[in-house]
């Protein structure tokens, strides 16, 4: 049932669109659509570029997050390292580009894990998600508006502040249950060299 080949009783279509504002990173529509019962209705969205999110993993056991202060929330974040990607940019390559920049750290492997759809009700965003391994440690290259400190945890310490409401990122939060499962062996992950 979860995927159902057919599914033209739920699907809306679109009838006219307007762009409400137009920012340099997002926008915002407003659609008119005709609902399955021939009806109408508006949806209010974002269009996101896309972006990415890796879970790089340490030799030793231990993952990589950041703290970085988040304007909208008005609050220090704990988080896996992300980033939006570039018009036609390669998941990968901004993966790569993202761990580089915002921690310093280079990876001898990379697995793609899939996708999440973070806030499905009001923006596009689609968040690529990779594993990064054999890590190798470097030189930081912050944009001039970024501020951000790199932290290491271990499983049981992320774990423990996942469960306790010291990260609430809803990407870092995905993307500890990918962690999980794929450190239990449920779930497996194609690596592959930088």
């Amino acid at each position: 049932m979860l995927d159902d080949p057919d599914d033209r009783h739920l699907l809306e279509t679109r009838v006219a669109s307007e762009t409400l504002c137009e920012g340099s990173f997002l926008k915002g529509r407003r659609d008119t659509v005709r609902m399955p019962d021939g009806s109408t209705s508006t949806r209010e969205y974002i269009i996101h570029p896309g972006a990415v999110v890796i879970i790089p993993l340490l030799d030793d056991g231990r993952v990589l997050l950041e703290r970085q202060f988040r304007y909208p929330v008005g609050r220090v974040m704990t988080e896996f390292p992300a980033g939006k990607l570039e018009p036609g940019e390669d998941p990968l390559h901004c993966a790569q580009r993202e761990l580089l920049e915002e921690t310093g750290y280079t990876a001898g492997q990379w697995a793609h894990a899939g996708a999440l759809h973070l806030a499905i009700a009001y923006s596009t965003e689609i968040i690529h998600i990779f594993f990064a391994r054999d890590l190798r440690a470097g030189r930081r290259h912050l944009d001039a508006d970024e501020f951000l400190d790199v932290c290491i945890l271990s499983d049981e310490d992320f774990s423990a502040a996942c469960r306790q409401g010291r990260v609430t990122d809803a990407k870092t939060l995905s993307c500890a249950l990918w962690l999980q499962n794929v450190r239990s062996g449920a779930w497996g992950l194609d690596w592959r060299p930088a």
